[in-house]
């Protein structure tokens, strides 16, 4: 049996390299496989392996480390969903690029459990902000969410500063995946001044999982940044809520455009896909066909 964890943590890591090290030696031997930042503001990452193996980690980052509360959330899986373990030391967890870096340890909002967070959620006085990039929202959110159609999570103080006036006087729920960048986007918010910021506790994962709730009010599936893809949240009343990009029928299925100059990640039916090469346009569909003569002619051309 292979486990799937997701995971941060937000302190002060004076010694990033020997924090690095750590890990490093900690792994030899091990048949683990995913990502982990690390970076002076915390640790943030997401790893599958054997039960045993994961299980030995979770121990010696809460004992070793000494990061007793840090909150593991744990799936089952067949198999590895990494093709390979990557452990990087960056600026920040997660890019928000300010000017002005927020501390999640010092300014943040405040955390709901999943059953709380529903709650709000039923509250018209409230306004819940999705923290995500728009290809994940389009595969799933949570119902009356707003979706401020970023590219990447730098993007969201631009979009945010642009409609601030919609925020004010409201109780602003936000929500992630895992919750490490609702951490310092809710800070953000706080910051400019809107006063009742709210983010879900362990994110869209832990949601799921409670026992309270079991995804209630959550359309779609959840993106998850490894070979799943994606994973079911609704336990009560699942739905598709996935649109193909071509003919817009319903659709949980994420490509990237084979047109390498593309490489759009669209939602994308098999049939779809069959049909236009797995590219997203008849252009790119076109500069494909090329593409295949060009070898083809190439092939033809080196025969003896």
């Amino acid at each position: 049996m292979f486990k799937v964890i997701l995971y941060y943590y937000y302190l002060e890591i004076k010694d990033v390299d020997k924090f690095l090290k750590q890990h490093l030696n900690f792994f030899e031997g091990l048949d683990i496989k995913g990502r982990i930042i690390i970076s002076q503001e915390g640790i943030n990452g997401t790893l599958s392996g054997l039960e045993e193996d994961v299980d030995n980690y979770m121990n010696f980052v809460k004992e070793d480390l000494g990061l007793e509360k840090i909150n593991f959330k744990i799936d089952d899986c067949d198999s590895h969903v990494f093709p390979k373990l990557s452990i990087k030391i960056k600026p920040e967890l997660c890019n928000l690029s300010l000017n002005e870096n927020i501390d999640p340890t010092q300014l943040t909002g405040k955390h709901l459990n999943p059953k709380l967070f529903y709650d709000m959620m039923l509250d018209p006085s409230t306004v819940i902000i999705d923290a995500r990039n728009d290809y994940e929202f389009n595969l799933g959110h949570f119902k009356g969410a707003i979706n401020p159609k970023i590219n990447h999570f730098r993007d969201l103080p631009k979009w945010f500063d642009e409609n601030i006036d919609k925020f004010k006087n409201k109780n602003v729920l936000t929500y992630c995946t895992g919750g490490v960048r609702c951490e310092k986007f809710s800070g953000y918010m706080i910051k400019k001044g809107i006063k009742n910021v709210f983010q879900l506790d362990g994110g869209i994962v832990s949601y799921r999982d409670d026992p309270k709730t079991m995804g209630k009010l959550w359309k779609g599936k959840c993106y998850v940044f490894d070979q799943r893809i994606s994973i079911p949240i609704n336990k009560i009343n699942p739905e598709v809520v996935g649109k193909d990009y071509i003919s817009g029928e319903p659709c949980e299925r994420y490509i990237n455009c084979s047109n390498p100059k593309c490489n759009k990640h669209i939602l994308l039916t098999i049939e779809n896909d069959k049909r236009l090469k797995g590219t997203c346009s008849q252009v790119c569909l076109e500069i494909v066909n090329d593409s295949i003569k060009n070898k083809e002619t190439e092939i033809y051309k080196r025969a003896p």
